[in-house]
């Protein structure tokens, strides 16, 4: 996969807490309808903690409509943003400086915000050692033979911490690149098997072809 890609410089994001944003809005869209919605944040001045905590929700609402759902992810934003005004004193360093696990705990207790953006905001704007898993993950580990469909996020997720050493760097970089082949390859319904990189080890591309000359 990276001698495909190379280095995919994942995620995008100017300060932790414009990556946090991303991380909420992301949720059941592609990213290019979130890049929309946080350049629309960035021209209106409020991608920042203090001016998200002062602007009426629906003020954030007209701005992130390209990502679908936006009166939800409103809520979403604003309760995160109010939790860190609220209990941190708008100190958002100190929040994301806290132990992997408390961190995660606190996250996963806040409105809207469940494993995989939790595991997003753990990885990228705190940069602690956490792998994130994701549908990608799961569709494309199936058809490689590594899980059932059925397997849960936990499960996932400690295969692979199991098995790569907790390193920043590298659970971003492999994160990236398995949403890459995702992302241009591996398709729920048209995968592009014959130009994906890596065909070679894909049992899904192997039954095919076994199902094509039959």
């Amino acid at each position: 996969m990276f001698a495909y890609f190379g280095p995919r410089n994942w995620w995008p994001g100017e300060t932790r807490f414009e990556i946090i944003v991303g991380a909420i809005l992301t949720q059941s869209v592609a990213w290019r309808n979130v890049s929309k919605a946080i350049e629309n944040l960035r021209a209106a001045g409020i991608l920042t903690l203090e001016a998200m905590y002062k602007a009426p929700i629906e003020e954030i609402e007209k701005h992130i409509v390209p990502t679908l759902y936006w009166r939800m992810k409103a809520k979403k934003l604003r309760a995160f943003v109010n939790h860190i005004m609220d209990n941190y004193h708008g100190d958002l360093d100190k929040f994301l400086q806290k132990d992997k696990e408390e961190l995660r705990r606190e996250l996963l207790s806040l409105y809207g915000i469940g494993p995989e953006t939790a595991d997003s905001i753990i990885l990228y704007a705190a940069e602690q050692p956490v792998f994130v898993v994701d549908a990608y993950t799961r569709r494309i580990f199936h058809r490689l033979g590594f899980f059932e469909e059925s397997v849960s996020y936990d499960e996932m997720q400690q295969f692979f911490m199991k098995h790569i050493p907790p390193d920043v760097r590298y659970y971003n970089e492999y994160h990236a690149l398995i949403v890459g082949i995702g992302n241009r390859f591996c398709s729920n319904k048209k995968p592009d098997c014959g130009n994906c990189p890596i065909q070679s080890v894909c049992r899904f591309k192997l039954r095919n072809k076994v199902e094509n000359e039959g």
